[in-house]
């Protein structure tokens, strides 16, 4: 991890500011979805990308019934349905 020489307050509501520089960089612009991970005694922030619930596959990812899935297993599942 590369830190960015950002020092930030917590507000008295949980909140902090990420500065423009490092959301014009990687990207990120007001709405867009945030995943929040925990890594040991790290926090990392990362652009939210859907994941298959199956495999955790980031490719081909699409939403069925308010879940996703790749494109892989939806394959793997159609094959399961031919044989059962």
């Amino acid at each position: 991890m590369k830190p960015a020489g950002v020092v930030r307050k917590v507000d008295q509501l949980g909140r902090i500011v990420l500065p423009k520089s490092l959301r014009k960089r990687y990207q990120m612009n007001e709405g867009d979805p945030v995943e929040i991970l925990v890594q040991g005694d790290h926090i990392i922030l990362e652009r939210y990308r859907p994941k298959c619930v199956f495999c955790g596959s980031m490719d081909e990812v699409s939403e069925f019934k308010e879940r996703y899935i790749c494109g892989q297993c939806q394959m793997d599942m159609a094959q399961l349905q031919k044989h059962a």
